[in-house]
């Protein structure tokens, strides 16, 4: 019997392809668990189209994080922080600061894409990596200033 699995099964497939397994194992395990489907023709071009419409998503968010790329490329963030004597800033600037300064400038952008190796502990210009999307980075320059 020919079966679209829903979700990963261990030992016959991932989400979404279509296998042949044996009715039994199908109608009392498979079926009744919600891991698969029958693979009818309707079901059959369900799945093509899901596929499809997920091709187009992914295309989409790689054009989007593209143009954000571009856009971040050229963008300096400035971020005003309290200073103590000698120049030292109190605590260290952190990508949450950095996706706040961001979002004032109107642009958004997740925090845990901002990749810091460690917190920013001094005054002046840095520049900080941001990974959009698994094809797509971006550099970006935070300005730290004494508030």
């Amino acid at each position: 019997m020919k079966v679209i699995l829903l979700q990963d099964v261990k030992g016959q497939g991932k989400a979404g392809q279509i296998k042949e397994v044996s009715e039994g194992y199908a109608r009392n395990f498979l079926l009744p668990k919600g891991l698969a489907k029958e693979a009818t023709s309707a079901n059959i071009h369900a799945l093509q189209a899901q596929k499809e419409s997920e091709v187009k998503k992914q295309q989409q968010m790689l054009e989007d994080a593209k143009k954000l790329a571009v856009t971040l490329n050229e963008m300096t963030v400035t971020i005003p922080t309290k200073v103590g004597e000698g120049g030292k800033i109190f605590g260290a600037i952190t990508a949450k600061q950095i996706a706040d300064g961001l979002a004032k400038m109107k642009v958004s952008v997740d925090k845990r894409k901002i990749h810091l190796d460690e917190p920013i502990r001094a005054l002046g210009t840095t520049v900080v990596a941001v990974k959009l999307h698994p094809e797509v980075s971006a550099s970006l320059r935070v300005h730290i200033i004494a508030e």
